[in-house]
């Protein structure tokens, strides 16, 4: 980048008097960032049953068999209880179309219900699904992967980001003919931001076993910086 477009760019601007008055704190003032990936250790699958029938009581019944042959596969698995709840349920009836009165009569009734599996062994993943379909699951939602353990992740980043927004300053502060000072404010701008996530690499009915991708969990974190500056020496 050419030094007019450096000195112009957005997240860094030079706030200066003339005699750099002591009234008035002059400062260059960046924003550091930096990112950082791991492999995920948990991951989460949104799963369910959903059943159709005549009357509601029979949608309701067979849901309720079908999804207690679900949780007693997820016991049987290894996965603690404390690890699978229910998330939904629901009970809809279903509409049918009379052609000669234009009436949308029922014509019977779903029961659905969902339940949400964390999995705190991610290569254990398509296993479990598997599991989940082979005991009657009929809806395999979503899948989503995260590092749970994260705290020393982000400040290795947040000090990456420091390090960052100094580089960025004394840039600043050679083209403009000053040096740096103390830092006058250090803050964190929005937050670590998870910028992927793990997914299902295939639907549930393309392979006899499930493929799974868990990927890499990226975080992204940025600081503004404020830097006293003095006349060049």
């Amino acid at each position: 980048m050419k030094k007019p477009a450096l000195l112009a760019a957005v997240f860094a601007t030079l706030l200066a008097t003339p005699a750099f008055a002591d009234d008035f704190p002059s400062a260059i003032s960046v924003s550091g960032e930096a990112m950082i990936s791991a492999a995920p250790d948990l991951a989460q699958i949104d799963a369910g049953v959903a059943n159709d029938a005549k009357t509601a009581k029979e949608a309701a019944d067979a849901n309720n068999a079908a999804m207690g042959k679900v949780l007693l596969a997820l016991k049987g698995a290894g996965i603690a209880e404390k690890d699978y709840q229910t998330s939904r349920l629901s009970l809809q009836p279903q509409y049918g179309q009379n052609k000669s009165t234009g009436a949308s009569p029922v014509v019977g009734f779903r029961a659905s219900n969902r339940v949400t599996v964390k999995i705190r062994d991610v290569t254990k993943v398509a296993g479990v699904i598997d599991t989940l379909v082979n005991a009657g699951a009929n809806d395999i939602g979503s899948i989503s992967f995260e590092v749970t353990q994260a705290s020393k992740l982000l400040d290795d980043a947040r000090a990456q980001a420091i390090a960052d927004a100094r580089r960025k300053a004394e840039v600043y502060a050679k083209a403009t003919g000053v040096t740096l000072g103390a830092p006058l404010s250090v803050t964190e701008g929005g937050g670590p931001v998870p910028l992927f996530k793990g997914r299902m690499a295939a639907p549930m009915a393309a392979a006899p076993q499930a493929a799974v991708a868990p990927g890499e969990e990226t975080l992204s974190v940025t600081v503004n910086v404020s830097w006293a500056i003095k006349p060049g020496q």
